[in-house]
């Protein structure tokens, strides 16, 4: 997945207290909207951090640049991302280029 493209999506979502198991199957419908709805999404994951298992970070890799710009324009994103965000003290998002590859 993540070898083929150059563009990517990427969130880091700080959960509140009690929520992790909620907000990983809320995320996880919401990127399988995103699998069925957006010919250009190629894949994504949802890693969490091993010291502080409310911190997750999200990778979605894209096949352009429109396409991920199409997704966040979409009119559906805003009600399932919130349905997401929801859960959340804290989340920062941005959408990235590769800048190198090893």
């Amino acid at each position: 997945m993540l070898q083929e493209n150059k563009h990517w999506s990427s969130g880091r979502w700080q959960v509140k207290e009690g929520n992790a198991e909620e907000f990983i199957d809320r995320w996880r419908d919401f990127l399988t909207w995103t699998k069925g709805a957006h010919k250009g999404f190629l894949g994504a994951r949802l890693i969490r951090d091993l010291r502080n298992p409310n911190t997750f970070v999200s990778f979605a890799a894209w096949q352009d640049l429109d396409s991920m710009r199409t997704w966040q324009g979409s009119p559906e994103f805003t009600e399932r991302f919130s349905d997401v965000y929801d859960l959340c003290e804290d989340m920062q998002s941005g959408g990235y280029e590769l800048a190198c590859e090893i």
